[in-house]
């Protein structure tokens, strides 16, 4: 049977790809979205607990899906690898969708699980317990303005795809022994824990989108938009997506186009650190 399932099931090419983008979003969105019911809607836990759940959530779904696809999980990392990196332009739209279904899958795993928790907590499936599943200006409770949430998205998700590519650089010191998943987890954490206010740091279109649409289809009538019923969907796809290719081209300017190749000789006052053979976790 085992034997049988591995043969008759097995994806070749890019289908192969999207799978991993696929299971790799459901990973982590089954994290991130699962603890943000928890403590919202569950009263179990705090802001710390979502910070670690979705840094976790990352890390774990990068190492699910790495070794087969690269473990974007994140369209705005997609679309940045391809302007900057080589990353076939070919495969960004299919990348993109396996991580929104991903992302949608999982969000109504989370939504059938707490069925009866969401339910105790807000009848009526408002604006209370929408950002369970997506994101809102201000965490639905402060003054912050459509714009200066995308403006907060942008920033968040330049510092996101900065410092990724500063960790998956061969030629710069990436993290050894297959660790740099766990780096971007806790880089994740720290975004969270430092630029979680203005817009609850989506910093990933298919993070938002997927669960946004699932929370609409199952009796959340206003996912569409914020508690100031502006149309607000769109703010954390386009952010992400302008802030990502913004972040990996600063690195670039900044560190990227400046480190020494390896037929480079060292000049005066120049000390290279060794180049390392690792793949990329980007």
């Amino acid at each position: 049977m085992a034997e049988r399932l591995r043969t008759s099931f097995r994806l070749t090419g890019l289908g192969r790809e999207m799978a991993a983008e696929f299971a790799g979003t459901l990973i982590l969105i089954l994290f991130g979205v699962g603890v943000v019911a928890q403590v919202v809607a569950g009263g179990i836990g705090n802001h710390d607990s979502i910070a670690w759940a979705w840094g976790l959530g990352v890390t774990l779904g990068v190492y699910a899906s790495a070794t087969i696809s690269g473990g974007h999980l994140n369209p705005a990392v997609t679309l940045a690898l391809a302007v900057f990196k080589g990353f076939s332009w070919r495969k960004v739209v299919p990348y993109a969708a396996a991580q929104v279904a991903g992302a949608f899958v999982a969000a109504l795993i989370v939504r059938w699980n707490y069925t009866e928790v969401l339910a105790k907590a807000d009848p009526g499936h408002t604006v209370k317990t929408q950002g369970v599943f997506s994101t809102l200006p201000g965490n639905g409770t402060l003054p912050v303005s459509t714009w200066g949430a995308l403006r907060d998205q942008i920033i968040g998700t330049a510092i996101l795809l900065f410092l990724v590519l500063a960790l998956t650089d061969l030629k710069n010191q990436p993290p050894l022994a297959n660790l740099a998943p766990v780096i971007i987890g806790l880089l994740v954490v720290a975004i969270g824990m430092a630029w979680g206010t203005d817009a609850g740091y989506a910093i990933n279109p298919a993070r938002d989108f997927g669960p946004r649409l699932a929370e609409y289809i199952t009796g959340y009538g206003g996912a569409w938009r914020d508690q100031n019923h502006d149309l607000y969907f769109w703010v954390p796809i386009v952010g992400p997506l302008i802030g990502g290719v913004v972040g990996a081209g600063l690195y670039l300017v900044l560190i990227g186009n400046h480190l020494p190749g390896p037929d480079e000789a060292e000049g005066p006052g120049e000390h290279p650190e060794p180049q390392y053979d690792v793949p990329s976790k980007a």
